[in-house]
């Protein structure tokens, strides 16, 4: 059967459903075609996402391609999506997730001058990076990937997303890889989340070929600790799942972090066992009150 694919239009949309299309393909299952959705945060660069309305802005308008019957299926970014899936629809697959971590473009962080001027539009980058780095000033940047780039000497550095520079093959001359312990990623960075509709059970079998079972477990474990938070959080939030391999199979290490949006106040934790949704809750309960109390 013929499979319509919904996506956003920038390149890096457009890698991540060419390649669930190649997957699908690989499978037996196509034709695939692409229906590409311009949505209204890609047309709106001079508004900050958290005043649009949170990161939603940017699949709402790719699902309702789903809902209206224009395509059978939607490739997201893990990241953009919030923790509660529209009722009608369903993350029927997870492929391979790549690096989650983020970079620093331009420079090393160790050798950022002090008082340097650092490109990010999200706060969770910005409040980290201030807690190792209190004398950085940030200023917002929006955009696809080739334009953040190209504005690179307007700034000292810009944070950006491992995995959209590995997807696309650039290769800037400073990469500056920011471990885990000084900056956690965004809840599902570096995984894609292809959804359908919920009683579209021809689809559903097709994307289940597609399905890596490791990825969809660590994805589920963060998406349960945005949950418990609030499912579109408006606070700065990250957590990273990786499997816990000195605990047996199936165990799970998750280190989250709750910051309040000035910075002023930020709290980590980290759990350990064999439930990964119980440990993403319990994780994000922990930090909620710890913050509170702060």
């Amino acid at each position: 059967m013929k499979l319509r694919i919904a996506t956003r239009g920038s390149a890096l949309a457009r890698w991540q459903a060419e390649h669930v299309a190649a997957l699908l393909e690989l499978e037996g299952h196509g034709p695939v075609e692409l229906v590409v959705v311009e949505t209204t945060a890609d047309r709106r660069l001079d508004i900050p996402i958290d005043a649009m309305g949170g990161k939603g802005v940017f699949v709402k308008e790719v699902q309702a391609a789903l809902f209206d019957g224009r395509a059978d299926l939607a490739v997201h970014s893990a990241k953009d999506l919030p923790a509660r899936t529209p009722d009608g629809l369903v993350i029927a697959a997870v492929p391979e997730r790549a690096d989650p971590r983020d970079v620093l473009v331009g420079a090393r962080l160790a050798e950022l001058p002090k008082g340097a001027h650092v490109a990010t539009g999200s706060v969770r980058r910005k409040v980290q990076l201030l807690a190792v780095r209190p004398d950085l000033r940030f200023s917002g940047l929006r955009g696809n990937i080739a334009k953040r780039l190209s504005r690179l000497d307007e700034f000292d550095a810009i944070v950006m997303a491992k995995a959209a520079l590995d997807r696309l093959e650039l290769h800037p001359a400073v990469v500056d890889v920011l471990d885990v312990t000084t900056m956690l990623p965004q809840v599902g960075q570096g995984s894609l989340a292809v959804e359908c509709r919920a009683a579209d059970a021809a689809t559903r079998a097709a994307l289940g070929a597609i399905e890596h079972a490791p990825s969809r477990r660590l994805l589920d474990a963060e998406r349960a600790f945005l949950d418990e938070l609030g499912g579109d959080c408006d606070l700065p939030a990250g957590a990273f799942a990786v499997p816990d391999a000195g605990a047996g199979a199936g165990a799970l290490w998750i280190r989250g972090v709750l910051a309040a949006r000035d910075g002023g106040a930020i709290v980590r934790a980290e759990r350990r066992g064999p439930d990964g949704a119980a440990l993403g809750r319990d994780l994000a309960r922990e930090l909620r009150d710890r913050l509170g109390a702060g």
